[in-house]
């Protein structure tokens, strides 16, 4: 019997969504015929994953995330009509410290990436409307898929060129280039986790971390000073980590001298220590230590062969770049759209003759005005130790201008990268507050300089 739901969708954005349960596989897999491997292009944005997915011929856009065990839809847009079959009720666990949600799990749905197709598959759909992650992305996203996909094929991800390809298992052969390294992964409970060193406070560490591609982060340690996982005292900050399925996430962030991946090493990487309350349920797996996540994968292309348990991973252009942070302490979020009013040119051409010839047309131009929606950014959380709060800015500004330009012409991704910008660089604002509009300037940070509280 079908249930038929229709839905107003908001956003989704799983910076980090590690998902605690565990549901028996069922007897489904997605199919590809005729063909030995499946391309796929996504979005790259917040060094996440985006896929086109078909839910019961429906299409929709989801998070790559290898933290999470079975596909979780958050909404709809209104004009959408999805046919869920078989529903019943579930409650989910995830990162943040509210606890438990109610979701609705729905059974025997046809889900299609490309030409691949899984006609028996479960999801879930969650209806709490605080739950709205896609204004941190800016760009639409439904839901997350993780180990449904993995479990079928060994999945390629070719960050440089922005693809995934979907291969057969049975014809699948790794590259034995000197370049391409393989390493040996642990699955439990459709989870992938890897080995890896890290040097942290001047001592190697080894370190047994989950393989996340659903977070923004590079690495993620579980704080534990008795075993001496703890950030360098006299160099971290209090911050927002992000935003989970039971709510928003705070912890420390720090460097650690280098990190090792097989042969890979990594120097002055970005780690963060979620705070305990919101990490209690993700323990799952023993031994477990954190997690690695898009900042760091997406330095490399990727094999991930869940049958055999094995990585295969090669460097690529992103691997040299630096590791970096957010210097203002400024978080934005897509709020909506306004209408602006911009000028365009028209041509206005008018016939005319002269001696040489007699067939010439003039083009004039000429202006008009037309109004066109563009997004509205609003600041949602802003550290309280930063330049920028020390400034005036203020959770609820809305960012009109950025050093001079409009800021409905650049896409969320775009600011970032400003914001990540280098210590000590002028940023000059203008914002909206209560229907005025203010000017503030202010200069990146040093992060490390203090390790105020954020607010």
């Amino acid at each position: 019997m079908y249930q038929f739901l229709k839905l107003v969708f908001t956003y989704i954005l799983p910076f980090f969504l590690l998902l605690n349960f565990w549901v028996l596989p069922a007897q489904s897999e997605f199919l590809l015929d005729d063909k030995v491997s499946e391309k796929i292009h996504f979005e790259f944005t917040s060094n996440l994953i985006i896929i086109p997915l078909e839910i019961n011929s429906v299409e929709l856009s989801f998070v790559l995330d290898t933290g999470v065990n079975k596909p979780i839809l958050f909404n709809l847009l209104e004009s959408d009509l999805l046919s869920l079959k078989d529903t019943e009720t579930f409650f989910l666990h995830g990162l943040g410290g509210d606890g438990k949600i109610e979701a609705l799990k729905s059974s025997h749905n046809e889900f299609k990436i490309g030409n691949a197709i899984n006609t028996d598959q479960d999801l879930f759909v969650v209806f709490d409307k605080t739950i709205n992650f896609t204004p941190r992305l800016g760009i639409l996203v439904h839901g997350i898929i993780g180990y449904d996909v993995f479990k079928n094929f060994v999945v390629e991800i070719n960050y440089n060129a922005k693809y995934i390809r979907l291969h057969k298992p049975e014809y699948f052969k790794p590259k034995t280039s000197k370049k391409c390294k393989t390493l040996p992964l642990n699955l439990y409970r459709g989870k992938a986790y890897i080995d890896g060193e890290v040097n942290i406070n001047d001592a190697e560490k080894h370190v047994k971390l989950l393989i996340d591609t659903g977070s923004s982060d590079a690495l993620w340690l579980f704080e534990d000073e008795s075993e001496g996982f703890s950030p360098n005292k006299s160099m971290f900050f209090v911050d927002y980590l992000g935003k989970g399925l039971s709510g928003s996430v705070y912890g420390k962030r720090s460097k650690v001298n280098n990190f090792e991946l097989g042969d890979f090493n990594m120097e002055n990487v970005n780690v963060a220590f979620p705070d305990s309350v919101s990490i209690d349920l993700t323990k799952t797996f023993k031994g477990r230590n954190g997690s690695l996540g898009g900042d760091i994968l997406k330095r490399f292309n990727l094999f991930f062969d869940y049958t055999n348990e094995k990585l295969h991973l090669k460097k690529n252009s992103f691997y040299k770049a630096s590791f970096t942070y957010n210097n203002s302490g400024i978080v934005l979020e897509y709020n909506g759209n306004m209408f602006v009013e911009e000028q365009i040119k028209l041509p206005n051409s008018s016939n005319f003759t002269n001696s040489k010839r007699m067939d010439a047309v003039q083009i004039n131009q000429s202006f008009n005005y037309i109004m066109t929606l563009k997004p509205v950014y609003e600041i949602v959380e802003i550290r309280t130790s930063s330049n920028a709060y020390k400034a005036g800015l203020r959770n609820g500004d809305v960012l009109l201008t950025i050093n001079s330009k409009a800021a409905y012409n650049y896409k969320l991704q775009e600011i970032s990268e400003i914001l990540h910008g280098k210590t000590g660089k002028t940023i000059r604002v203008k914002i909206g507050r209560k229907g005025e509009d203010m000017v503030f300037k202010f200069k990146l940070d040093d992060v490390f300089k203090t390790n105020e509280p954020s607010n």
